[in-house]
C-alpha cells in the first residue's frame, strides 16, 4: 500500500535550518503532486509547498517563499523540504501529502495520501 514517511523534524533556534525529508512507496507518484503542509497548535492544515514531480514546477505559501525550497530524488522517491531562517511561527507539526487530481495545489482536501507528520519545533 502506499506510505508516506517523514523525518527531519526537530528543535532549532530562531534563524536555523532544518531539512524534511518524506520517502514515498506503494505505488509511482511520477504524475502526482507532492506536497508539505503544517498544523500549528490553534490553527487549521496549512498549505506550505508543492510539486509536480514528473515536471520539478513548484509552488510555495507566500509565508515560506524565499526560505522554504522543495525538492525531489528520483532515485529515492523522496521529496525534500529545506527549511531556512525559520521563525517561532513556523513551530507546526509539518505534514507530507500526495495527490494525483484536482485543481488547487494547496487545498488539502485534494491530497489523496498523508504521512504521520514530524515536528518542527523554533525556539525564539
Amino acid at each position: 500500500q502506499v506510505q508516506l514517511v517523514e523525518s527531519g523534524g526537530g528543535l532549532v533556534q530562531t534563524g536555523a535550518s532544518l531539512t524534511l525529508s518524506c520517502t514515498a512507496s506503494g505505488r509511482s507518484f511520477s504524475s502526482y503532486y507532492m506536497g508539505w503542509f503544517r498544523h500549528a497548535p490553534g490553527k487549521g492544515r496549512e498549505f506550505v509547498a508543492t510539486m509536480f514531480w514528473n515536471t520539478g514546477t513548484t509552488y510555495y505559501a507566500g509565508s515560506v517563499k524565499g526560505r522554504f525550497t522543495i525538492s525531489r530524488d528520483n532515485t529515492n522517491n523522496t521529496v525534500y523540504l529545506q527549511m531556512n531562517s525559520l521563525k517561532p511561527e513556523d513551530t507546526a507539526l509539518y505534514y507530507c501529502a500526495a495527490k494525483s487530481r484536482g485543481i488547487y495545489v494547496g487545498d488539502s482536501r485534494e491530497y489523496d495520501y498523508w504521512g504521520q507528520g514530524t515536528q518542527v519545533t523554533v525556539s525564539s
